[in-house]
């Protein structure tokens, strides 16, 4: 058999949970990772000072919109390539994948470019403060450089996820955030690098991540990188866009309302800043896990879906959630119980453990109802219904979170800034059930 047909039957005939699993924890390892040396960079910083941690946590919403044009891209022609392998057309998934390749290059480039001419403005717009503002300018600088690779670097990821070979794209991953682990310690704690020792450690381990993924793309994909595959019909960009649109909305609105929530948090001063940089870190490290698991559901689906296994779509939603919630009980249950020794790992200052307690109590309860609405956003994804999935996208960092920050912090202060984003993750989880019951009871004649 060809590796085409193998790949086929693997993904039409292989036990469904065996299968979802096996995609599923690569990639939630390698996001696990990626989140830990997010965290290391807060926790080597935050040696430094509350301010120089703030930093990091400015910076966060740069990179959330860096990773929010990367996933479209990434997950928009990963679903296509996923389509097209299932209908057997490598030609097809070369070109999606090529053309999604160099235009993450080229955006990157340009992201970059304006960042950096605009920087003092950029993080001043953020939330930065005056004392806050010298240790962003370090490390932001060294993450718009990084950019053009960072985007590159995730669309390889992800269409090696979609072409079923999440353990090559967990292990690309996995080794650029163990050398930045060890290059923050490095940096920072042995040479006394201070917060530009922490940037030039990410820049690094992004660059050799982004190597080691192109040399798997090159050797183990069935799709080619080339310029001879870039598309010149828009409508193959249009068709990346509009399938990865939710990705684009869910990370981007992740990204505005990072920025919301430092100009609200601001003035409370670095303290609050600075816990909640450590909460925010903290959940988007479970949150890992629920995507992590969504994401290894994401290929299972698209395939099935164009191979008309409609009764393979539905049951791996269901097993998502079900793995996917006792995953997330793992971390936020104990999350919940040590919030204060968690906060305290990373900043030692009574204020910013004061504030970070009681929002790490409330993100740990939220990130649970991540296990219902991340399986059903991933679902309306891959089976190509992109506007349901932009609609679920928006809910849980824009249409419900955006106005509970804003209403919430009017009205109760600090206490309204800590408990915005957990409950717009439980009525997202909540307003998710009805369109998971919608697809499960969907006859499969009028599934197309």
């Amino acid at each position: 058999m060809t590796e085409a047909e193998l790949h086929y039957k693997k993904m039409t005939e292989k036990p469904l949970a065996r299968l979802i699993v096996s995609l599923g924890i690569p990639t939630t390892i390698s996001m696990l990772v990626t989140s830990i040396y997010n965290m290391a960079d807060t926790y080597f910083v935050g040696i430094l000072g509350e301010s120089p941690q703030a930093a990091t946590g400015i910076l966060f919403t740069i990179q959330a919109a860096i990773q929010a044009i990367a996933f479209m891209l990434g997950q928009g022609s990963g679903t296509l390539v996923a389509k097209a392998l299932a209908d057997r057309n490598v030609n097809e998934a070369s070109e999606y994948v090529s053309t999604s390749f160099f235009t993450a290059l080229f955006c990157g480039s340009l992201f970059a470019i304006l960042g950096l001419v605009f920087l003092e403005p950029l993080l001043m717009f953020l939330g930065s403060t005056k004392t806050i503002l010298p240790y962003a300018k370090q490390y932001g600088a060294c993450v718009l450089i990084s950019c053009p690779i960072v985007m590159a670097s995730f669309v390889l990821n992800n269409n090696l996820r979609y072409e079923g070979k999440a353990l090559f794209s967990m292990f690309g991953l996995a080794s650029g955030g163990i050398i930045n682990i060890f290059g923050d310690w490095l940096l920072v704690y042995v040479y006394n690098f201070g917060v530009l020792g922490a940037g030039i450690a990410t820049t690094v381990s992004q660059a050799i991540s982004f190597v080691i993924l192109y040399v798997f793309f090159v050797r183990k994909a069935q799709g080619k990188i080339g310029f001879k595959y870039i598309s010149r019909n828009v409508r193959t960009y249009l068709s990346v866009v509009r399938v990865g649109l939710p990705a684009l909305i869910r990370q981007g609105l992740g990204s505005l309302s990072s920025g919301i929530l430092n100009n609200l948090t601001r003035p409370f001063g670095d303290a609050a800043i600075a816990a909640m940089s450590v909460v925010s870190r903290f959940s988007m490290f479970v949150m890992c896990v629920g995507l992590g698991i969504g994401q290894g559901y994401q290929p299972v689906a698209s395939f099935n879906y164009q191979a008309k296994r409609y009764d393979r779509v539905k049951r791996g939603l269901l097993i998502t959630m079900g793995i996917g919630t006792c995953c997330i009980l793992c971390l936020s249950v104990p999350g919940f119980i040590l919030s204060d020794k968690i906060i305290y790992l990373f900043q030692k200052e009574s204020e910013v453990i004061r504030i970070g307690k009681t929002a790490l109590r409330f993100a740990c309860v939220g990130t649970t109802f991540l296990a219902l609405s991340v399986p059903v956003n991933m679902l309306y994804q891959s089976t190509r219904q992109a506007g349901v999935a932009s609609f679920l996208s928006l809910l849980r960092s824009g249409l419900l979170f955006i106005p509970l920050l804003v209403i919430l912090t009017s009205r109760f202060g600090l206490f309204g800034i800590q408990l915005s984003q957990p409950l717009a993750d439980v009525l997202t989880g909540l307003f998710s059930i009805p369109f998971m019951i919608h697809f499960l009871k969907k006859p499969e004649s009028k599934m197309k």
